[in-house]
């Protein structure tokens, strides 16, 4: 889902298991204004690797994602790299996650937190 003006090429999908997850998560934290940013920064196994945690400041070069009431900001250089991906939370055998299907990434590491292009 999109919002903030920004065009199809830009495009985050959030999966409802990712928005359930945020409202919980800003439930927990009693405040309603908490969106979960995603940054991507040099570093990992495979080069990039994402990052991800609660913020209810948006910048002036975030770009706004939004499902079922809740929000993922962006930043502008992070955009470039998982425009076209899916955001979404899993839980399995392992653990429970927040994880990015990233259709840019020309490899990732076997956990998943990082990538190459």
């Amino acid at each position: 889902m999109m919002a903030d003006g920004t065009s199809g090429t830009d495009l985050i999908t959030v999966s409802a298991s990712a928005a359930r997850r945020i409202a919980q998560l800003r439930a927990a934290e009693a405040n309603d204004s908490l969106m979960l940013r995603i940054a991507v920064s040099g570093g990992g196994c495979s080069g990039f690797q994402y990052g991800f945690s609660l913020d209810d400041t948006r910048n002036a070069d975030d770009h706004l994602f939004s499902r079922d009431g809740v929000s993922i900001v962006v930043d502008e250089v992070s955009l470039d790299l998982v425009r076209g991906s899916e955001i979404d939370y899993v839980e399995d055998l392992i653990g429970s996650y927040f994880a990015i299907k990233n259709p840019n990434a020309a490899s990732t590491c076997g956990c998943g937190s990082s990538f190459s292009v």
